[in-house]
């Protein structure tokens, strides 16, 4: 029994994750149909923006760094992503994949490739007993920071003016336009919240790995965005439930695999996935917006 509270406890530590990653994703293609590949580099930018303040006490660090995320996030939205945004998905896909190389670039010529370590919040290293069993404390904070943004992003986007009008401008852009919706306020708002999301994953991660790299971000995107296809592009709760599936088989994996194919593990991830795509293309939640209509 107490096997199995471990194990559920680890897969929606991990699962949680996964959805913060996968929401912030998701987030920015049902309001603006685009698929931010860069959104992972603006984890690893929280990263380093903690690493470099080290100084400081935690919850300035943390402030200085959702700043610094949505500060980076507003400038990809105005310069990088807003001239294009009426171009093809193709365009937006190859745009939001240059940034995300000149971001992982721009870093290694700054600080290097190898990895940097940082005592990031050693208090959550040590383990708290529950009903006897022992739990790390950076997984009770991963998952209570999950379930907090969670809902209260679902609070915004339900019963917030600027979350009518994302719903709005998601729907039908010219509409929203047409009764007077400024989309492009809407839509920094919504890279601001996904920012947010981002910089929250970069204190969770560090807080649990104590590790960064300027690469970390790209297989951070690669799962939120598999996340986000089997909850249902553009469906904010399918993306949450995606990312706590790819948690809970990742988590499942690592401990039935042999050691010999640990390492290949996320092959087997995306194998689950594919067979799990065959069964049900539209992913986990299906919008009514992404239905064809007839």
């Amino acid at each position: 029994m107490s096997y199995l509270v471990q194990f559920l406890v680890d897969a929606i530590s991990v699962g949680g994750l996964y959805a913060l990653v996968a929401l912030g994703i998701g987030l920015i293609f049902g309001v603006v149909g685009l698929v931010n590949f860069a959104h992972g580099d603006y984890v690893m930018i929280g990263t380093y923006c903690i690493l470099l303040m080290t100084g400081f006490s935690v919850p300035v660090a943390i402030a200085l760094t959702i700043v610094a995320v949505a500060a980076l996030a507003v400038a990809s939205d105005i310069f990088v992503f807003r001239p294009v945004r009426t171009a093809s998905p193709a365009t937006l896909m190859i745009v939001s994949f240059s940034l995300s190389y000149a971001l992982e670039h721009t870093f290694v010529m700054s600080f290097g490739s190898l990895a940097r370590t940082v005592n990031f919040l050693p208090e959550m290293s040590r383990n708290i007993e529950i009903f006897g069993l022992r739990i790390a404390a950076v997984s009770l904070l991963q998952i209570g920071a999950t379930i907090v943004l969670t809902a209260l992003l679902a609070a915004i986007i339900k019963y917030t003016a600027i979350g009518y009008q994302m719903r709005a401008v998601s729907e039908n852009v010219k509409m929203a336009r047409l009764v007077g919706v400024n989309t492009n306020r809407v839509i920094m708002a919504a890279f601001l919240a996904s920012a947010v999301l981002a910089a929250t994953v970069s204190v969770l991660f560090l807080a649990q790995t104590g590790t960064t790299t300027p690469f970390f971000g790209q297989s951070l995107t690669i799962i939120g965005f598999v996340a986000t296809v089997i909850g249902g592009m553009g469906s904010l709760v399918g993306c949450a439930l995606g990312g706590f599936l790819v948690g809970f088989i990742t988590t499942a994996l690592q401990l039935a695999l042999p050691p010999s194919l640990q390492p290949f593990r996320e092959a087997f991830v995306f194998g689950a996935v594919m067979l799990m795509l065959v069964v049900r293309p539209g992913g986990l939640i299906m919008i009514r917006t992404a239905q064809e209509r007839v």
